[in-house]
């Protein structure tokens, strides 16, 4: 089984604290705070771009398989995934993703292409992550 991780910190209470995110391999590093999550802030991250961001990359790559399966390998694929955080049950929940996605093929008629990109969004496997979870594991420790 194909691991793979990610790091958060975060310093100081919600509202006035901040922390860092990256990657386990250290590709990626960011920061973020309240102000880039539920505010207008644009210096900094939010788990959602974050969210936005494997969804995009892994339906791209999961249509690009497709299609190369059905004989025709894109020359490219591009997506943006806009992610929509609301309020439900009294907290933040994301409401909507928007996956849009432009993607250079040769030889391929609308109809095949459609078809392949309604398959990519229902079984890449970030896609089936954000449908339904069947075990979340949780390990807690404080430091001293």
């Amino acid at each position: 089984m194909k691991k793979s991780t990610a790091k958060a910190q975060w310093n100081k209470g919600l509202k006035n604290g901040n922390g860092e995110v990256a990657s386990g391999r250290g590709h990626f590093k960011a920061s973020y705070t309240f102000a880039s999550r539920f505010g207008d802030d644009t210096s900094a991250t939010n788990p959602e771009e974050l969210i936005g961001a494997a969804h995009a990359g892994c339906f791209s790559m999961f249509l690009s398989a497709l299609l190369e399966k059905a004989n025709h390998e894109p020359e490219s694929v591009q997506t943006t995934a806009t992610v929509h955080l609301g309020e439900k049950d009294g907290g933040p929940h994301i409401m909507l993703i928007e996956l849009n996605t432009e993607a250079r093929v040769e030889g391929i008629e609308d109809d095949e292409f459609q078809k392949l990109a309604q398959e990519a969004k229902a079984n890449c496997p970030v896609s089936k992550a954000l449908g339904a979870v069947p075990e979340i594991k949780l390990t807690a420790s404080l430091k001293k």
